[in-house]
């Protein structure tokens, strides 16, 4: 019972005892606790950057993004590099006068970014500020080959694991093939297949869209009839 992520501490400890003689507590943690980088860090950091604003906003809702993503650009213009800015919304924190070095108030969709793109020429984008319209916009310009096309760089969070994340198929074969404990579930992309998925795996379930917004047509069913409302909705938001 309890948190696991520390548990290997404890084996350090059992391993200090059994060979305390042998070997120093700091070289078994530095061996046990660090960390080797898989992928190279990047050689040249880009002169300019940009970034997938929040988008609309409602009063009390949502406001984590418009925040997250003004730290973003402090924290980019500390390292003295350029920032551009996509929001289509003129009352947030990130689009104020001075934050970013350049504006764009352009709805985020890929359509408008590419324009900004092929303007600004960008070296780098962050896709993870702007909540999930942020993350839709950025897997279609991947999709579409923009970022190839103009040679960015996709900082942060990479594309795939946006994608395996918000895909529910994905997401649930990731899962499975690292050993998580996890309940059952299965991808639907239409009315009957969720009908189906749902006699398979039995009732209750819970219904969830794939790159939704705000969980938009999520919810739980209790029989046929309340999973087929759910699924209506949910395949009106998005295509599983």
């Amino acid at each position: 019972a309890g948190p696991q992520d520390l548990e290997s501490l404890f084996d350090v400890f059992l391993d200090l005892v059994k060979d305390y003689d042998k070997i120093s507590a700091k070289n078994l943690l530095i061996r046990r606790l660090g960390y080797a980088i898989q992928t190279p860090i990047l050689a040249e950091r880009p002169k300019k950057v940009l970034i997938i604003g929040s988008g609309g906003l409602s009063i009390g809702q949502a406001g984590e993004f418009d925040y997250s993503g003004s730290q973003a650009i402090k924290a980019l213009r500390e390292e003295n590099i350029q920032t551009v800015l996509i929001n289509p919304n003129i009352a947030t924190v990130q689009t104020s006068k001075g934050l970013a070095d350049k504006v764009y108030f352009l709805p985020l969709v890929p359509e408008y970014v590419e324009q900004v793109i092929r303007s600004e020429r960008p070296g780098g984008v962050l896709l993870t500020f702007g909540g999930q319209t942020g993350l839709n916009c950025g897997v279609e310009l991947q999709r579409a080959g923009i970022f190839d096309k103009y040679g960015i760089k996709v900082l942060g969070t990479p594309i795939e694991a946006i994608i395996a994340t918000e895909d529910r198929k994905l997401f649930s074969e990731r899962i499975a093939a690292i050993g998580e404990k996890v309940a059952p579930s299965k991808a639907a992309h239409s009315v009957e297949e969720a009908l189906k998925a749902a006699e398979e795996l039995g009732y209750p379930v819970m219904a969830r869209a794939a790159f939704s917004l705000g969980g938009l047509g999520s919810g739980f069913a209790n029989n046929k009839e309340e999973l087929k409302t759910l699924a209506v909705q949910a395949l009106a938001h998005s295509s599983q």
